[in-house]
């Protein structure tokens, strides 16, 4: 685990889901509070696009300057601008489209109607990555967001494809287990460089991987140790085998 971690449980997915926006909000009002901006890693998935959800709707949302908060992306599906695959399409519809923000804050990873190989994007990237870190390497992420799926994987870092292991910034992804096949993620370097990094799991079809993730470390989640702090936000469901917590 990391150098500061815990795994906090919520009653359900809507619970989760609020708390974690709640969270969210309070965490880039910290960091503004204290530089005047903020920047988060968003994640996919149906769990994200509730707390983006809840985000909007919290009475609390005006606390956070938008148009002073960079967007990054953990991961993205390497398909055409706008499908409705790609995370990006998601963060938009969910949120993003619907708040002002700069949109030279926005930092999507590139379509495959825009570069011809997930390498490429990754290239590219890491390029934005170093140029906003000062030239080299990642920002210090105030907050990175990250799924894990029913394997363990978070962000398109799946068990046992080579890009678990790849070095820099930025990876692409060929031969993902799950469609579609080419990715673009972050590294693991890059997602543990990140101030806090949480991973939100939610429902039974997730108990297993956070069991094992937590207890050897060795899946791909279990492998998230952020510079700062790492925070597990779970529901009972995806709590299930934890048999050394008690709620």
């Amino acid at each position: 685990m990391s150098r500061s971690s815990a795994v906090i449980v919520h009653e359900g997915a809507e619970v989760l889901a609020e708390a974690v926006a709640s969270r969210l909000i309070n965490r880039l009002a910290d960091a503004q509070a204290q530089r005047g901006e903020a920047s988060i890693v968003l994640t996919g998935g149906r769990i994200a696009a509730k707390v983006y959800g809840y985000v909007l709707e919290s009475p609390i949302r005006s606390v956070v300057d938008w148009s002073r908060v960079d967007f990054w992306w953990g991961d993205e599906r390497f398909l055409p601008a706008g499908d409705p695959e790609r995370n990006e399409t998601q963060a938009r519809a969910a949120f993003l489209d619907k708040i002002l923000i700069d949109p030279e804050r926005v930092h999507p990873m590139a379509a495959s109607d825009a570069v011809a190989t997930p390498e490429e994007a990754a290239a590219q990237y890491a390029a934005e990555l170093a140029a906003a870190a000062g030239g080299s390497g990642v920002p210090a992420f105030d907050l990175l967001l990250l799924g894990i799926g029913e394997d363990g994987h978070v962000a398109s870092l799946f068990p046992g494809n080579p890009a678990l292991d790849a070095a820099g910034a930025a990876v692409g992804v060929r031969h993902s287990p799950k469609p579609p096949p080419e990715r673009v993620s972050l590294t693991m370097e890059a997602i543990n460089s990140a101030t806090a990094a949480w991973i939100i799991a939610s429902g039974s079809g997730k108990a297993e991987a956070v069991d094992e993730a937590l207890a050897k470390g060795e899946l791909p989640a279990g492998r998230v140790k952020a510079a700062g702090h790492t925070r597990w936000l779970v529901d009972k469901d995806a709590a299930a085998n934890l048999k050394h917590l008690e709620f």
